[in-house]
């Protein structure tokens, strides 16, 4: 997918909500769990109920890599399920040697049919320059990530900068705002106008509103631009809504209400 055709699922939306199938075996209902495929039905019910309210999926690979060939099949079950209007990211965490990045490569945009995959750029350009090859693919990299353990070594200064904003400054000269967005947690929202300020172009993928406890409106309005440059991630908040047989009826109502909040702050840079 390409940033027009992203932003224009933006607009016709009204919404920058991505909903995050971290899906959790041990968390879906239990009536499920007699499915032949427990994770799939969990993931498709959530897609049906969401679809009309977000304009991205992202999959955490971690939560069906533990589950082996089968997970593996529910994850692929999954990806393409999800409808080409809806931005799909892999959320694998990648990065390796430039041979090793390249398979990786291959595999999210070949081999899967995922738009984006999340990169760790610590290895260097070379780990990430595979991913920024594919036409309408993106590398999400990781900026400021939302964990506590961030402090151990993103907010550590190096010099005049911090480490995360060496590492911005240096990543866009990779790439482009066409093939390049941030992974930037929302509970750091001190730091979001610096990062807007360095980055000023570029889409964020923004994990920690909801369960972790970011605040939407204040991460919208420091860090909106006018093509809205965000995506804005809600997992357990919306997929968790209910461990009943309601469960997808629950989440498509809470992806509403995010929604309907996101509208309203999009509203001044409606394209006329």
């Amino acid at each position: 997918m390409t940033r027009q055709e992203l932003v224009h699922q933006i607009f016709s939306k009204q919404s920058y909500l991505c909903v995050g199938l971290d899906t959790d075996i041990e968390k879906i209902p239990k009536h499920l769990l007699s499915a032949a495929d427990p994770v799939f039905e969990f993931n498709k019910a959530i897609i049906d109920a969401t679809a009309d309210y977000c304009v991205s999926y992202k999959i955490n690979t971690a939560f069906y890599e533990a589950l082996g060939v089968k997970g593996w099949q529910a994850l692929d079950k999954t990806v393409n399920y999800i409808s080409n209007n809806h931005f799909k990211i892999a959320d694998a965490k990648r990065g390796d040697i430039g041979n090793t990045s390249n398979q990786y490569a291959k595999a999210f945009f070949e081999a899967m049919p995922f738009d984006s995959i999340t990169v760790a750029p610590y290895m260097g350009s070379d780990s990430v320059q595979p991913f920024l090859e594919y036409k309408g693919k993106w590398a999400i990299v990781l900026g400021l990530t939302s964990n506590v353990g961030a402090a151990d070594f993103e907010l550590q200064r190096m010099g005049r900068d911090l480490l995360y904003e060496k590492v911005l400054r240096e990543v866009i000269c990779w790439g482009n705002p066409d093939n390049l967005m941030f992974v930037i947690g929302a509970t750091n929202p001190d730091q979001f106008e610096n990062i807007r300020d360095i980055t000023p172009d570029y889409f964020y993928l923004v994990p920690g509103v909801g369960a972790q406890g970011g605040s939407l409106k204040e991460i919208s309005g420091k860090a909106m631009i006018k093509d809205c440059g965000l995506l804005v991630n809600a997992s357990r908040a919306i997929i968790y809504a209910s461990s009943d047989k309601d469960f997808a009826e629950r989440a498509g109502e809470e992806a509403r209400k995010y929604q309907k909040e996101m509208k309203l702050y999009l509203e001044k840079y409606q394209p006329k």
